[in-house]
């Protein structure tokens, strides 16, 4: 029996039907159907994996050392395959399971000792979400290169859902296209909402390469406060500072939201940073929103909210990308908010956003694949690629959604009757 129908007979009961994928051996034997999506096992290595580390991780790991590879569309292969796994009877790996894949790499010579982690891997110690973690979290995520971001990014350098304003993108080439005019769109959406005026002053907790810091100040004339805890961040941020003559109106600082003592900002916003709080600080961050406004002041927080039983986003993003991340639903996040003394005045959700987000993130990446490589190494890049790939199919499916959440502190002077906010209309 040739190797990838041997694969093929243990894949079969697991799926409760045919391969969904046309299966590509080591050996150079093929399995499924030929119009499907081409993935390639091209070691036995890919099976140890799994074995270790059955379901989504060990996979993951053996796509990132390239002991897995797929030809074509990335994105359309983990669609197939997922659409696969929830037509299964159950979600998860089973015992079962685990056998029949373990009698088929013994017999394929593929039992052995525990593979080394990739290099692309998160390994981070100590307790979660403490200061020195979360500085460890943030250097592997945010710290590995501001060119590689560059090539992926919008030239704000804005690492957060766009908005799209004006038209929906069909393909990954038009999202690419009508990324950078969407993420300006975002930030003056932003920025309304905040109804930001010449004089007042800003908190941007979690500021990122300084994109809404820059916008607010330039076009709106605020002087603006960014938190960031990377080093990286913050000297991308001084440097854009002098470029654009904004010394004085946009100050970086590399400090911790929990060691933040400012108060009083006519305005406060968090884009995408509260995921990573982690779950017991979360009514800790909400409270230090609160604290740092104004009475009567505006606060902003677009954060991404995930269902079910792997807030963190799942095996793959919580082992190579983010792995304190805490998400929960939009719900249970506004219960937080206005548990730490914050009004709620809006929700918008922005979920199909996000989708063409990814995929216009994903066509640059593979765009500069080989400069992505140059930066990144070839691990580094697959990781990008099959989490760009992932998190747009996970949006998709509404597997996660993110929202932009008006807030507002409210006012000490006229109990129950916070100010008016002006309207916002939103496209």
């Amino acid at each position: 029996m040739t190797v990838a129908a041997r694969l093929e007979s243990v894949l079969r009961p697991m799926l409760h039907g045919p391969l969904p994928i046309r299966l590509v051996a080591w050996d150079g034997s093929v399995a499924g159907p030929s119009h499907a999506p081409r993935v390639i096992v091209g070691s036995p290595r890919a099976l140890r994996r799994i074995l270790w580390h059955p379901g989504e991780l060990g996979a993951a790991q053996a796509y990132v050392t390239g002991e897995i590879d797929v030809e074509g569309d990335l994105g359309e292969a983990l669609s197939v395959v997922w659409r696969a796994a929830l037509g299964r009877s159950a979600p998860d790996v089973r015992w079962s399971d685990i056998a029949r894949v373990a009698g088929a790499a013994a017999r394929l010579g593929a039992v052995g000792t525990r593979l080394p982690a990739p290099e692309t891997q998160v390994n981070l110690r100590g307790r979660r979400n403490t200061r020195a973690r979360d500085r460890a979290a943030i250097r592997h995520h945010y710290d590995i290169s501001n060119d590689f971001y560059a090539l992926l990014l919008d030239p704000a350098m804005t690492y957060s859902c766009a908005y799209f304003t004006r038209g929906i993108p069909e393909d990954p080439r038009q999202a690419a296209a009508a990324l950078d005019e969407a993420q300006l769109d975002k930030l003056d959406l932003v920025c309304r909402k905040l109804d930001l005026s010449p004089g007042m002053r800003l908190l941007d907790v979690g500021c990122g390469w300084g994109a809404l810091a820059l916008h607010a100040a330039e076009h709106y004339d605020v002087d603006v406060v960014g938190l960031t805890i990377s080093g990286e961040q913050q000297r991308y941020i001084a440097r854009k500072v002098a470029e654009r003559g904004l010394a004085g109106r946009v100050e970086a600082r590399l400090l911790d939201y929990r060691d933040l003592s400012d108060t009083g900002f006519d305005a406060v916003a968090s884009l995408e940073m509260g995921e990573h709080v982690g779950q017991r600080n979360y009514l800790g961050y909400a409270r230090t929103l609160h604290a740092a406004a104004a009475p009567g002041a505006p606060v902003l927080i677009q954060q991404m909210s995930r269902h079910g039983r792997h807030p963190g986003g799942g095996p793959f993003i919580e082992a190579f990308i983010a792995s304190d991340m805490a998400m929960r639903p939009v719900g249970d996040t506004l219960g937080l908010l206005e548990a730490g003394g914050l009004e709620v005045r809006g929700v918008q959700a922005l979920r199909e956003h996000y989708v063409w987000t990814a995929r216009a993130w994903l066509h640059r990446l593979d765009g500069r694949w080989d400069d992505a490589v140059r930066l990144l190494g070839v691990e580094g890049a697959r990781t990008w690629r099959l989490y760009l790939a992932g998190g747009a199919l996970a949006f998709e499916h509404g597997r996660m959604g993110v929202d932009q959440i008006l807030l507002r502190r409210p006012s000490t002077t006229v109990l129950g009757s916070p100010p008016t906010v002006r309207a916002v209309r939103v496209r």
